[in-house]
């Protein structure tokens, strides 16, 4: 029997949509997973919430909103995503918009894109970052009106305790039992896609040592799990 290639773990989902709150999180969080995804032959959308206007542009000239729609479009074909929809709500104060509001959104591009899932960051948002979280409230909100399966990402408590100790950060994690999909995958395509964001990937960034920490894995949580069904040509959840 041959070896599984990676990402074989991941749902065999024909149509996916990644709800993410900042420019860069497709990339620098779920890159991977996504690219996995397309990897196997599902088309992948990203909705983003906001342009990423309190976030600091390091050493690139330009209007921030313009620079980081740029910077994720391109990460965009590099991961093999498409559509992309990028809003413009204020970035570092989703908290203060009306969950109804964002998850309209969410329910009007999965329904466009026939999505069979969603990919978002975990419930506590991972980083600290209170923008990560309230993008993933308004998905599970979307997915309770609309039946969609959400998965979140996460990160070994292990991980998140290292960044934590190493950089002052304020991640987040599960220990192994609470982790529902441990997915090996190539990061290729993530790197290249992270290349396209010169305005956030700088040097010292925690974003290298999270990579090192995870090397070729990441890690899943079902949040709302898929609803038993009969497969489809030959697709299953």
């Amino acid at each position: 029997m041959s070896n599984p290639s990676p990402g074989d773990d991941l749902p065999r989902w024909r149509s996916v949509l990644a709800v993410v709150a900042h420019p860069d999180d497709e990339s620098f969080g779920i890159g991977a997973v996504l690219a996995g995804f397309a990897d196997a032959g599902a088309a992948v959308a990203v909705l983003c919430y906001t342009h990423g206007e309190s976030s600091t542009l390091h050493g690139i000239e330009g209007d921030l909103d313009s620079v980081r729609a740029a910077e994720l479009t391109g990460a965009a074909r590099v991961l093999g995503v498409d559509p992309v929809r990028i809003l413009a709500y204020p970035d570092g104060a989703l908290t203060e918009v009306d969950v109804d509001d964002l998850s309209a959104h969410v329910l009007d591009l999965a329904a466009e894109v026939g999505a069979d899932g969603l990919v978002v960051f975990d419930t506590d948002g991972v980083t600290g970052h209170l923008d990560h979280a309230s993008a993933t409230i308004a998905a599970l909100a979307a997915a309770d009106r609309s039946g969609l399966a959400v998965l979140g990402w996460t990160v070994p408590r292990s991980v998140a305790a290292a960044l934590n100790q190493e950089y002052g950060a304020a991640f987040t994690g599960h220990e192994p039992e609470d982790i529902d999909l441990v997915v090996t995958l190539d990061r290729t395509r993530q790197l290249a896609a992270v290349a396209c964001h010169p305005s956030q990937a700088i040097p010292e960034s925690l974003l290298w040592r999270r990579l090192d920490l995870l090397g070729d894995r990441e890690y899943l949580r079902w949040l709302r799990r898929p609803h038993p069904h009969p497969q489809k040509d030959g697709m299953s959840s």
